[in-house]
């Protein structure tokens, strides 16, 4: 386990600034998530972290010990790509290997690490098996492996999950989880989907135009935004804005609710909420539409789980309600969180 330090690390790729100014500190045995869209700079503040790119100006630091400078091979990192890069040729045995090998390693003390990094990640049948012959899921977890026979302390995962399908996804999720606390390195991992970021977590770094807009745990990145792009960056659907008095607005989609579900007696913003198209999804219904006299004008979401019965009808408007406590207030020219109390 390591302590990793980005101080004020900056990326230019002529005036491109892919990375600017970023200031991060992640601590021993957390898994931080770089999430932002894709072209924010997250891929390359990682592939300044690991050597493989030069920063422009700024500093890396692994235990307190400058690395800004140093090979990948000297910072005693592991990286794990998108794209898994195994050796098609080689067994699974000879793929976790491939960095031991390197090293030099004697045999018997390699195919014991082997034979421990496999049995962590449950792919002891699997050694004697080529990358063809397994799913994306083994595929993963012998990537993982051979990150892990190097005895890191800090991995890299550069959105190892993407190639996988939707319910692989999800229990891949669950298992690299459960790898990470079960060993506690040190973990950076950069993905562009929000669900991947929520799930897995300690904290999450969003990241947009070369720059971290926020740091914090998912709640609080998802029930205190920094500014508008975090606020509608997260969320399925996304925070609804409005313009009022000259500042904007915000609630999630699953606050704005019809009458009769929050008690009368807490204290409600009131907005009249015009519906243009339903959604059923199942476990919730999302309703489309808008506040302004203008269908067109103020288009906002409402989520409602499938416990909120109440009948809703296209083309009909309806006072829908917000507690105070979930409104959040942004600058109109800047995006960024004030502390506006009230609506009007």
């Amino acid at each position: 386990m390591a302590v990793v330090e980005v101080k004020n690390l900056h990326k230019h790729f002529d005036e491109v600034k892919a990375v600017d100014g970023v200031d991060l500190a992640i601590q021993k045995g957390e898994l931080l998530v770089i999430l932002g869209p894709s072209g924010c700079g997250k891929t390359t503040l990682m592939r300044m972290i690991a050597g493989l790119e030069k920063p422009t100006g700024g500093a890396v630091l692994i235990d307190n010990r400058n690395v800004t400078h140093l090979p990948p091979r000297a910072r005693q990192i592991a990286m794990v790509f998108q794209s898994y890069a195994l050796y098609p040729h080689m067994t699974v045995f000879n793929n976790i290997a491939f960095p031991l090998k390197a090293q030099k390693m004697p045999r018997q003390e390699m195919a014991q690490k082997v034979e421990w990094a496999a049995s962590i990640l449950g792919i002891e049948r699997l050694l004697n098996r080529r990358p063809r012959q397994l799913s994306g899921g083994e595929r993963q977890r012998v990537a993982l492996a051979r990150a892990l026979v190097k005895e890191p302390a800090v991995m890299l995962l550069d959105e190892p999950l993407s190639n996988l399908d939707a319910k692989l996804r999800a229990s891949a999720r669950d298992e690299l989880q459960r790898f990470q606390r079960k060993l506690g390195i040190t973990t950076i991992f950069v993905t562009h989907d929000q669900i991947e970021a929520m799930g897995l977590g300690d904290r999450i770094a969003v990241m947009y135009q070369g720059k971290v807009r926020q740091i914090g745990t998912p709640q609080e990145i998802y029930h205190e935004p920094s500014d508008t792009f975090v606020a509608t960056f997260l969320g399925s659907p996304p925070m609804n804005l409005l313009e009022a008095d000259g500042h904007l607005v915000g609630f999630r989609p699953e606050n704005f609710l019809p009458p009769g579900v929050i008690s009368a007696g807490d204290n409600l913003t009131t907005f009249p909420f015009n519906v243009g198209r339903v959604e059923y999804l199942g476990s919730d219904r999302l309703l489309y539409g808008s506040v302004g006299g203008d269908p067109e004008d103020h288009r906002i979401v409402s989520k409602l789980p499938s416990t909120v019965t109440a009948s809703v009808e296209v083309g009909q408007t309806y006072d829908f309600i917000v507690q105070a406590k979930d409104l959040k207030f942004f600058d109109k020219s800047s995006g960024l969180r004030t502390q506006l109390k009230a609506v009007s």
